[in-house]
């Protein structure tokens, strides 16, 4: 569709039509289509507000057209950047977002613009009181104890957070520099930079305490001390978006071609942050709309990424989208340590695993089939990395639809397993509680499903007589059904998982064993 222009002379109208065929350069005058006719000027307004100053605004009502004038290129080109990955949402209706090819609004002998200048002085007002700064301020010099670093942690993290989801909420408010995630203290944590301490404080006003998705994965955020960030590896859990040359690092396998799509989360976010924005909800929930995002089911729905959200800025260097499937590739495992039986055990953490096969002629490698991408997110971006058996194990998405059972009279020395109709999948009631309590694999383990008549001494005897240090052990206060029992390492909890989850304790009751966020 053309972009409109300001004008009314139709000669000048026509002009612009044909000019305007191709898609113009940066301009800090924005033209939004398919606005709905009963919208506000506020509303328009504040598609602009998170990434700067708005200074003018022209409303075509007739024509379902806006012109939005920001105080900076910069802040019309990061704008322009995200909505295209994200589409904006007013009243329910999409709204796209493309740079006019005027240079600036002339609207001072237009009709109504009294109205429109009310508005803009409304909006941005209440805007720059969030903000606590005055005037002078604004040359981007620093509030007290403000750094363009943000601490973030995710806090109830019951869908998996990457570095790609971060980056497409943050950069809502400003252009992004640098991301670096790790865990501390069993909670995900990340590091981001803006270019402008500025943003940074816009988005901590605006984000902290919201949800990523319904219900969960709740950002509480900060002020770094730091005032800049060190990033060595450009990979998944950190990167220098200024710098796409630098290295993935050893400790980090290179992505594969289109592994950036396999770190999104499940139901990536869809829309952008509908809070002051206006923007309604994708889903309507009662919630006080935190980051409005795709409804999450007690089951796990589907992963859908948006290939435009891929493919355009969350792209390294070489990446492409990447089809989503629900294998996955585990490399580097101890040829002599590893069984079907064992990863069946440890990736049923994370999904309903259907079918596992450790390859024949190269046993420290295996494909675990789980029950949709979903679960195959999850397990991956919580087991990759991981020591297992003495060796850091990396879990990728494998290029295979589905896990083939072999032949009849193929040889297979019992390498490949059906596990579809185990009575251990834990996730077969939809909106079970075991969704609720999926967590990184961590030192501590949680232990339930446990009779009444075992003692404290007798499970504590049953990790240390299958080789395990126990540290720390407590039954819960409220429910002697349920206990932590802390070990060495993470790796020995693993590995104990493995061992004894569904061991038999007497009285039919089978020991159920997952890893805790707690500590004792």
């Amino acid at each position: 569709m053309s972009n409109s222009t300001p004008s009314t002379a139709n000669g000048n109208e026509s002009k612009t039509y044909k000019r305007d065929r191709s898609p113009c350069g940066p301009s800090r005058v924005l033209h939004v289509r398919k606005v709905p006719i009963e919208v506000s000027e506020a509303e328009v307004i504040s598609l602009g507000i998170p990434f700067g100053k708005v200074t003018n605004l022209l409303m075509l009502k007739g024509k379902n057209q806006a012109f939005i004038e920001m105080a900076s290129e910069e802040a019309a080109i990061t704008m322009v950047n995200y909505y295209t990955t994200a589409t904006p949402h007013v009243r329910n209706q999409p709204v796209y977002i493309q740079y006019s090819n005027h240079r600036e609004l002339k609207t001072d002998n237009l009709p109504n613009q009294g109205r429109t200048q009310a508005a803009l002085q409304a909006v941005n007002a209440v805007h720059s009181g969030n903000m606590t700064h005055s005037a002078s301020a604004s040359d981007s010099s620093m509030m007290p104890g403000q750094s363009p670093v943000l601490r973030i942690i995710v806090e109830n993290l019951f869908y998996p957070v990457s570095l790609e989801v971060l980056h497409q909420i943050f950069s809502k408010f400003g252009t992004v520099l640098k991301i670096i995630t790790f865990t501390k203290n069993n909670q995900f944590q990340a590091l981001l930079q803006y270019a402008d301490p500025m943003n940074a404080h816009h988005a901590k006003v605006t984000l902290d305490g919201q949800n990523i998705y319904n219900a969960c994965c709740t950002l509480r955020i900060e002020f770094s001390k730091l005032t800049s960030l060190n990033v060595k590896y450009n990979n998944d859990k950190s990167r220098d978006f200024t710098r796409l040359d630098l290295p993935s690092g050893d400790g980090q396998p290179t992505l594969d071609p289109g592994m950036t799509a396999a770190f999104g989360a499940p139901g990536i976010i869809s829309s952008p942050y509908a809070g002051a924005a206006g923007f309604a909800p994708a889903v309507g929930f009662p919630q006080a709309a935190g980051l409005s995002m795709q409804a999450m089911p007690g089951a796990l729905g589907p992963l859908t990424i948006p290939t435009s959200a891929v493919a355009g800025r969350m792209a390294i260097h070489g990446m492409a989208p990447t089809a989503l499937h629900s294998v996955l590739l585990v490399s580097n495992l101890n040829p002599d340590s590893i069984s079907p039986h064992g990863l069946f055990i440890l990736f049923g953490v994370y999904g309903d695993v259907q079918r596992v096969k450790i390859l024949f002629n190269k046993k420290e490698n295996a494909l675990v089939q789980m029950a949709d991408a979903t679960q195959a997110q999850l397990a991956m971006s919580h087991l990759n990395g991981q020591r297992l058996h003495g060796r850091v194990i990396r879990v990728t998405i494998s290029k295979h639809q589905t896990v083939q059972l072999p032949r009849e009279g193929q040889e297979d020395q019992g390498l490949t397993k059906d596990f579809s109709g185990s009575p251990l999948h834990r996730f077969k009631k939809p909106g079970s509680k075991n969704f609720q309590n999926i967590f990184p694999p961590s030192a501590t383990l949680h232990l339930s499903n446990i009779p009444p008549s075992i003692a404290d001494d007798m499970l504590k005897d049953l990790f240390s007589s299958a080789g395990y240090k126990v540290k720390a052990f407590k039954f819960f206060q409220k429910d002697r059904k349920m206990a932590l029992i802390q070990l060495g390492s993470v790796e020995e909890a693993i590995q104990a998982l493995i061992d004894l989850h569904n061991h038999d304790l007497g009285e039919n009751h089978h020991l159920r064993v997952s890893f805790s966020k707690s500590t004792i």
